[in-house]
């Protein structure tokens, strides 16, 4: 094969810088508290339209619609650039070459994010785990899969890698008179 029509590495945008592994981390544990309000609603939306009495009584609908509400939720706010957690911790999501997110793009990561969680709970459901057992191997496992970022060339969690996504720092593109929080 010669050198001509091998394809190219995709270029990469470097202007602005791979976010802290501190502040990702941050972030991802923040973005967790005020997901506790979006599940909330989903939740009593889902028990008010479908007349559900009880949480354990239709307990797949809700798994799938508070599902199909955190896709959205993502998918949205990622094709916007930012959560309201990563405004608050100034960072951004983009695209391999720097541009906003496609809701394609977005619902990509979305579903590759959730290595975060299924490998552990996949785990504990195959050998019977208890509840606590199952959130002892998912405490196990965040720390463990953070940390593999470090192996990336970027820095980037390895689910980004494969959406062609990057979480960077976006406080260089705050205005010289706003206020930055100082990690």
């Amino acid at each position: 094969m010669s050198p001509a029509s091998q394809p190219e590495p995709p270029l990469i945008v470097t202007e602005l810088p791979t976010a802290s592994l501190f502040r990702r981390m941050s972030c991802w544990i923040y973005e967790g508290m005020l997901l506790f309000g979006v599940i909330f609603i989903a939740g009593y939306l889902f028990g008010a339209l479908s007349q559900t009495r009880h949480a354990m009584h239709n307990r797949l609908g809700l798994q799938v619609f508070v599902f199909l509400v955190l896709a959205l939720y993502f998918t949205f706010f990622w094709y916007k650039g930012q959560t309201l957690a990563m405004k608050t911790w100034h960072l951004k999501i983009v695209s391999l070459d720097g541009q906003a997110l496609t809701q394609k793009q977005g619902l990509l990561r979305f579903f590759y994010a959730w290595i975060w969680f299924a490998p552990p709970l996949l785990l504990a459901g195959v050998l019977g785990w208890s509840s606590l057992q199952g959130l002892g191997a998912v405490m196990i496992w965040i720390p463990l899969w953070a940390s593999l970022s470090k192996l990336h060339s970027d820095k980037q969690f390895w689910h980004d890698h494969w959406a062609r996504t990057r979480v960077v720092d976006a406080r260089s593109q705050i205005s010289p008179t706003a206020p930055t929080i100082q990690t």
